[in-house]
């Protein structure tokens, strides 16, 4: 008897509009969470990239600083990125955020992004899975309690990756990040040569990624003029968070980020 009933209500709910509508919505959130979770990749050919640059046809550019060490130019920085009125990324050490959390804060509120460069600036390929999070997840939750910003942009230190560093930074939330274009602004050749380096470099297009350092010698005496010409070339800059993509994506074998379907 209770199992007669039990079909005759099962009978009714499947006639009814209600079951079909169910059925309906489940079918899409299953569709969409599939989408949503293969519409990712940076694997080619068994390789695990990070981000060295994007594909756009939009003229724009990212300028980055990597913060490890010295803090004597990053107020000039911040003063001449005021002045173009633009914003940037800085990927910072812990130790670095230790030194200065005034300066952490002070990049924050300007608007630049807060990026991740390890808690000791090690070679990450070097670690194991456990470490190699560790590395991260120091970094971010030190920034996370003294700003409330939580991070998701790393760039490993000295550009040293491997298929687990990008697997681990992708486990800990994070988009690793490279460049195509280096200001070599760390070999302290001077200010024209920094300048150079950028502006005419053979990989300056649509969606680079620039690296420069706070800390190195001729920086700041170089960044007024490199982004006046950038301007002047036609190229807006901007922070990396609005150049890369943040789903729907594959990556070349240039390390190149292309929007699927482009």
């Amino acid at each position: 008897m209770i199992k007669e009933r039990f079909l005759q209500t099962i009978d009714k709910f499947v006639k009814s509009g209600l079951f079909w509508c169910a059925l309906l919505f489940f079918a899409f959130a299953i569709g969409k969470y599939a989408s949503d979770n293969v519409s990712v990749s940076n694997s080619v050919d068994g390789r695990e990239l990070p981000i060295y640059c994007v594909e756009t046809e939009e003229k724009k550019v990212a300028l980055s600083f990597d913060a490890a060490w010295g803090n004597e130019d990053t107020t000039a920085i911040l003063d001449i990125l005021k002045k173009h009125d633009i914003h940037v990324t800085f990927f910072m050490t812990g130790g670095w955020v230790d030194s200065y959390p005034d300066d952490v804060k002070a990049i924050l509120a300007a608007g630049h992004d807060l990026g991740n460069h390890s808690e000791n600036h090690k070679n990450m390929s070097q670690l194991s899975n456990e470490q190699c999070q560790d590395e991260l997840m120091q970094v971010h939750n030190k920034v996370k309690e003294l700003t409330g910003y939580e991070m998701f942009l790393f760039r490993p230190p000295y550009g040293d990756y491997d298929n687990h560093v990008i697997t681990n930074a992708k486990a800990c939330g994070y988009y690793t990040i490279q460049w195509d274009v280096d200001s070599l602004d760390w070999k302290d050749y001077g200010v024209d040569s920094i300048i150079k380096t950028v502006t005419t470099h053979k990989n300056l297009g649509n969606g680079s990624i620039i690296l420069c350092h706070n800390g190195a010698k001729y920086t700041a005496q170089a960044l007024d003029a490199m982004i006046t010409n950038l301007k002047e070339q036609g190229y807006e800059i901007v922070p990396i968070s609005e150049l890369i993509y943040k789903q729907d994506y594959h990556m070349n074998h240039e390390g190149r980020q292309i929007k699927n379907n482009s």
